[in-house]
C-alpha cells in the first residue's frame, strides 16, 4: 500500500497503541449510549474520543466506532450515518460537506500479507476524503487511499486505490492478486 508505515508488535510503542485502543472503546461505547438528542454530552464525548474539539457542524450519528481516535481529523458540515467504523491510528483526513453513508468502514491500519510477518507488524497508511466527497453504504476504504473531491463511492464498493477528482466508483469483481507461501511451523 502507498505510504505504508509498519508498528512492530510487542514495543512500547505498540502497547501504548494497544492501551489507546482501550480507552477508545470505553469511550465510544459510552457515546453510543447517549440519548441521541443530548449534543453537548455527544460533542464532549467526541472532543475526548478524538484528543481535540471537533466542528460544530459535524453530525456523527449512533452507533460509531473508533479504535484510536487521535488520527482523525474533520472539515466543516460533515455528515456521518449510523454503524460507521473507523480505524484511524494511520491518520483520516475527511474534508468539508463530506456525506458517509451506513455501515461505511475507513480503514488504515492492517497486517502485511505474508504469513510469517502478520503477527510481527501492524501496517498503516493514510486515507484523505477530499471535500464534498459522499460514501454511499457500505462501502470499505483501505489503507493510503485518497479520494478526489466531488466523487462518489457508491454503495458496498471496496476502494483500494485513489478516486480521481469528480469520479464515480462501484463494487469491483473479485480478483486474485497473489499466490501466497505456505506459512512455515508456528513458534
Amino acid at each position: 500500500m502507498r505510504n505504508e508505515r509498519r508498528l512492530p508488535t510487542r514495543t512500547p510503542e505498540s502497547r501504548a497503541f494497544a492501551e489507546r485502543v482501550q480507552i477508545v472503546m470505553k469511550l465510544t461505547s459510552r457515546l453510543n449510549m447517549l440519548p441521541f438528542d443530548d449534543l453537548d454530552a455527544r460533542r464532549t464525548m467526541l472532543t475526548e474520543i478524538f484528543g481535540r474539539p471537533v466542528p460544530d457542524s459535524l453530525s456523527i450519528l449512533p452507533p460509531f466506532h473508533c479504535d484510536y481516535g487521535l488520527g482523525a481529523t474533520f472539515g466543516e458540515r460533515v455528515f456521518i450515518n449510523q454503524g460507521c467504523f473507523f480505524l484511524d491510528f494511520g491518520g483520516i483526513t475527511i474534508g468539508d460537506r463530506v456525506l458517509i453513508g451506513p455501515r461505511v468502514t475507513l480503514s488504515t491500519a492492517g497486517h502485511p500479507v505474508e504469513l510469517d510477518e502478520r503477527r510481527e507488524f501492524i501496517t498503516h497508511a493514510p486515507i484523505v476524503i477530499e471535500d464534498d466527497v459522499w460514501i454511499g453504504a457500505a462501502a470499505t476504504v483501505t489503507p493510503g487511499v485518497t479520494i478526489g473531491h466531488g466523487s462518489v463511492v457508491g454503495a458496498g464498493a471496496v476502494v483500494a486505490k485513489d478516486v480521481p477528482p469528480l469520479s464515480v466508483v462501484t463494487a469491483t469483481t473479485i480478483v486474485e492478486r497473489k499466490r501466497l507461501k505456505p506459512a512455515s511451523a508456528a513458534p
